[in-house]
């Protein structure tokens, strides 16, 4: 079972993030306004999701082709010991524990502009 969130602020105007099989599980309004960086929303809605593990290339690509490439959003989940980091466009796949992996999708991120707090997804 994949289990994963992506915010809704994070996707494209105009963008849909409706790969089949993914099963919202709940829909929450967080307030970062003490820590949401220039060009952030002060207020996000997380989207938690769960699908099957064999969904877990489509969701990817639905990821990369609906999230905003501003300000370094990205997505991540984890199936079976991959961990999965998408942004605008890019995926990442690597076993969880790989250091070289997850510093590959770090400097990504930061090249992309992702605020440095927010690279801290946990393996």
């Amino acid at each position: 079972m994949i289990n994963g969130y992506v915010l809704g602020e994070s996707l494209r105007p105009g963008a849909e993030f409706a790969p089949p099989g993914l099963r919202v599980r709940a829909v929450r309004r967080l307030d970062v306004s003490e820590s949401a960086r220039a060009g952030q929303p002060p207020l996000w809605t997380l989207v938690e999701w769960e699908a099957d593990d064999g969904l877990s290339v489509p969701i990817a690509d639905a990821l990369a082709a609906a999230l905003e490439s501003a300000h370094g959003w990205y997505a991540d989940f984890i199936v079976g010991d991959e961990r999965v980091v998408v942004f605008a466009g890019k995926v990442f796949r690597y076993r969880r524990g790989d250091p070289r992996g997850r510093a590959e999708a770090i400097e990504y991120g930061r090249s992309v502009g992702t605020p440095e707090h927010q690279l801290d997804w946990k393996e």
